[in-house]
């Protein structure tokens, strides 16, 4: 199988294990991810919530949670890839990224708007970055700022498509389309690609790209990999694993879940998201969720003015009160019908790889048999 390289750093299998706040993925899962050979990812959104000073120090608290998670993640990996994702809607983005950097990150992965100064935050690091992206548009604007201003590029990409989980990167109305299946979201992932490989010949490197967004099974491996891509990103079924850091009860609300009980919801972040149906989404949209107390965690957040208070509904879910709290999950999480573990998921998603590898030398084959050369190396 094919492994995935940034730039000094392999991981066997190609399989990156989404963000998700708050304390969904930390370092049980991140750890554990990264020894079955994928890139276990940390989020760093909130990740203190669990630490004794959290609500009267949630700033230190964070920064604190980010390092023990991020060192934990990599003794377990046994010399695997762990690192963070850090989103730069965050009041302290910058503060997050320089700390997983610190406890020795082997890359940061940022979504939740352009990250445009990632570049100068790791300078004299040896973590790798990536932006999350969802349009050819938006890579072409951070490619052009990062030229102008650091003459550098990024060391992958992860492009999230319109079936992801928690924030997305689309308007309702795109989202509406993808639903009724009017969105050919393939297309701009072709865009996106070449517009990496352009951007691979500038700079003179491999910059790897990666899917992420409804990739569930080994047929769906398949299909972004046959688009010319290097890798997957996946969330949702990591969190039904045994491995996973969310209580019991987060995991079992995955499993319970069904196709219709997915809702695209408005975040405080200011971006669509998509969560499973609860009491929870019914209280907030009847502005039943008034916010008693700020947490700092969001830049642009009035507390006045929001519909809930995030951080309080994500702790919520992850330490079990799932109809009182947001469920941020994929479009496919209806498919999730049992608990296993992280060695399982990565498994079933191996064989996504080996179903491309497959096509792409019967492809080779009929290509040999139409000039005859394939015919003659038998006769």
């Amino acid at each position: 199988m094919k492994e995935l390289r940034i730039g000094n750093k392999t991981a066997r299998i190609p399989v990156v294990q989404g963000g998700m706040g708050v304390g969904v993925s930390c370092s049980r899962l991140a750890g554990a991810v990264a020894k079955a050979g994928g890139v276990g990812i940390i989020s760093t959104a909130q990740i203190g919530y669990d630490e004794p000073d959290f609500a009267d120090n949630h700033k230190e608290a964070n920064k604190r949670a980010i390092e023990k998670h991020i060192r934990i993640a990599k003794a377990q990996a046994d010399g695997g890839l762990a690192g963070a994702n850090v989103m730069v809607a965050l009041k302290d983005y910058e503060e997050h990224v320089k700390a997983a950097a610190r406890a020795g990150a082997d890359v940061v992965i940022c979504g939740a708007g352009l990250p445009v100064t990632l570049p100068e935050l790791l300078a004299g690091t040896d973590t790798k970055f990536a932006p999350i992206i969802s349009s050819e548009k938006a890579l072409h604007v951070l490619f052009k700022m990062w030229d102008k201003k650091y003459k550098t590029t990024s060391d992958f990409v992860i492009i999230e498509g319109p079936r992801a989980g928690g924030h997305l990167g689309f308007s309702e109305e795109q989202l509406s389309e993808d639903k009724n299946g009017n969105l050919n979201y393939d297309e701009e992932i072709r865009k996106i690609i070449a517009k990496v490989r352009m951007q691979e010949e500038k700079y003179g490197k491999q910059i790897p790209v990666i899917v992420a967004g409804g990739i569930f099974d080994a047929e769906d491996v398949a299909h972004v990999m046959c688009l010319g891509a290097d890798g997957v990103q996946v969330a949702s079924r990591f969190v039904a694993t045994k491995e996973c850091d969310a209580d019991i009860r987060y995991k079992e609300a995955y499993i319970r879940a069904r196709e219709e009980d997915v809702r695209i919801i408005k975040s405080p972040v200011g971006m669509p998201g998509r969560a499973v149906h609860n009491h929870f989404l019914d209280k907030a949209e009847n502005g039943e969720c008034r916010v008693k107390q700020c947490q700092g965690c969001l830049a642009k957040c009035d507390p006045s003015k929001i519909p809930y208070c995030i951080t309080d509904a994500l702790i919520r879910a992850v330490l079990g009160d799932v109809e009182n709290g947001l469920i941020f999950c994929g479009a496919n999480v209806g498919k999730i019908t049992e608990i296993s573990t992280v060695e399982e998921v990565i498994s079933d998603l191996a064989k996504g790889f080996l179903i491309q590898e497959k096509q792409l030398n019967n492809m080779e084959s009929s290509e040999e048999n139409s000039t005859g050369y394939k015919k003659d190396l038998t006769a």
